[in-house]
C-alpha cells in the first residue's frame, strides 16, 4: 500500500503544475473528467438494461444475465499512460486510453453476445470505434471475449460531451475462466505456474466446446413463447 501511495504521489507531481492554485485547478479538472467517464458508464448500462428488458417481452429469454461496470482507478490510468510512453495530461487520457470506463456484459449463450453487440452498435447515438473479436480469434492463452470501443454523447448542464467506453461481452463460462486467468496474471512466485497456465489453456478449449454444445442443446428444446429461435 505504501509503495502504491509513493507511486501515486510521484505521478501526481508529474501531472500537476508547480503553482499550487493551478495544481488545485488541475485536480478539479481531473475529478470532473472522471465523473464524465462514470456518467458514460451509467448511460451504457441503461441502454443495455433497456435492450434486455425489451427482449424479455412476451416470454423471450433475456440474453443478458449480468452487467458489471468499473471506472479505472486513477493510479492505473497514470500507470498505463507511463507504460505506453504517453504524456500525463487530461488530453492524453482522453486521446490515448479507451478503457477508462468499462462495462462487462455476461450472456448465457454465444449467439446472445453478437445479438447484444449488434443491437447496441445500431443505436443512432452510439458510434462504434473499434471491435476486438477474441471469440472467433482467441488470444494465445485461451482468452475469449467480444470487445467493443464505443463513443456515446453524455449530456451535462452546459454541454454535450462524447465519451468512450469499452464494452466486453462474454458468456458466464468465459467470464469464470477470465477471473482465474486474471488472478494468475497478478500473482508473483506461484509454484507450477507453467502447469497452471497449461491447464487453464486446456480449460479454455473445453469451455468453448461446452458453450457451443449448450447452444445446440438449447436449439433442440421447443420454445414455449411461440417465437422461433
Amino acid at each position: 500500500m505504501a509503495k502504491n501511495e509513493e507511486i501515486m504521489r510521484e505521478m501526481l507531481n508529474n501531472f500537476l503544475p508547480q503553482d499550487p492554485d493551478q495544481g488545485m485547478e488541475a485536480l478539479a479538472e481531473l475529478d470532473e473528467l472522471l465523473m464524465r467517464y462514470e456518467s458514460a458508464i451509467r448511460e451504457v448500462r441503461t441502454k443495455l438494461e433497456i435492450l434486455n428488458d425489451e427482449l424479455s417481452l412476451a416470454g423471450r429469454q433475456n440474453p443478458i444475465t449480468n452487467i458489471i461496470s468499473r471506472r479505472k482507478k486513477t493510479i492505473s490510468i497514470f500507470e498505463k499512460l507511463v507504460r505506453q510512453g504517453d504524456e500525463l495530461s487530461l488530453k492524453s487520457i482522453q486521446e490515448n486510453l479507451n478503457d477508462v470506463a468499462g462495462v462487462r456484459v455476461i450472456c448465457s449463450f454465444i449467439d446472445d453476445i453478437y445479438k447484444v453487440a449488434r443491437m447496441l452498435a445500431q443505436q443512432d447515438d452510439v458510434t462504434l470505434i473499434e471491435v476486438k473479436e477474441y471469440i472467433k480469434n482467441p488470444k494465445p492463452n485461451g482468452y475469449r471475449s467480444y470487445h467493443m470501443i464505443i463513443e456515446i454523447p453524455v449530456f451535462f448542464s452546459n454541454e454535450k460531451r462524447p465519451m468512450r467506453v469499452e464494452v466486453q461481452i462474454r458468456t458466464v463460462a468465459m467470464d469464470f475462466w477470465a477471473s482465474l486467468e486474471h488472478r494468475m496474471k497478478y500473482k508473483q512466485d506461484i509454484e507450477n505456474a507453467d502447469e497452471i497456465m497449461r491447464e487453464l489453456r486446456e480449460c479454455a478449449d473445453t469451455i468453448a466446446s461446452t458453450d457451443r454444445k449448450m447452444m445446440e442443446i438449447r436449439d433442440k428444446i421447443p420454445r414455449s413463447d411461440g417465437y422461433e429461435q
